[in-house]
């Protein structure tokens, strides 16, 4: 199995995690996410697929533990994202993160016109409740990730549109762009 089939396996075990702890988040009404769940796989491997291998272990190591100790990380998550339970972590690390991710968003927003209904706060508050279940380990993983993207002039929010829309069957997000922005 070569690297990339290593990462693929990775990420389909994390995103089969992901999407049974996200079918047992209770909420008032069913997410749309929650009746779609190739949608919500295709999203989840949106966000995961910049990161490197040993990022994605990691993270699948806190998912496999969180099992174990019968915490539902994404129930976690939006309760963060809902304020309905206070901070989990606090970390200089998170906000190195954020810092770099905002900025990253910023731009793809800035650049392509069909993104632009997106809302930057939203991508803010939902990244950063994520973040918050991430072990300090995944955490620095990940800022490694990150810094090394940017000091390759790299824009992972942008390589993650790319692939979710390459996906749908784009070729471009400047194809997705005349597309949508007219």
């Amino acid at each position: 199995m070569n690297n990339s089939e290593k990462k693929d396996k990775l990420i389909d075990e994390i995103v089969n995690i992901e999407l049974l702890m996200f079918q047992n988040v209770r909420t008032s009404e069913p997410s749309l996410c929650q009746e779609r769940p190739n949608t919500f796989r295709l999203m989840r491997e949106m966000g995961h697929v910049v990161l490197s291998s040993e990022t994605l272990s990691s993270y699948l190591k806190d998912l496999k533990n969180a099992k174990c100790l019968n915490r539902n990380l994404l129930t976690e998550k939006y309760a963060r994202m809902n304020n309905m339970i206070p901070p989990l972590k606090k970390s200089s690390i998170l906000n190195d993160i954020m810092i770099i991710e905002s900025i990253w968003m910023k731009e793809l927003l800035l650049k392509y016109s069909f993104l632009q209904k997106k809302n930057s706060s939203y991508f803010e508050k939902y990244l950063s409740s994520e973040l918050e279940t991430y072990s300090d380990e995944t955490l620095k993983l990940y800022l490694k990730d990150i810094t090394e993207a940017k000091e390759y002039k790299r824009n992972l929010a942008e390589e993650r549109y790319l692939y979710l829309f390459k996906k749908l069957g784009y070729s471009s997000l400047d194809d997705v762009d005349k597309k949508f922005s007219h």
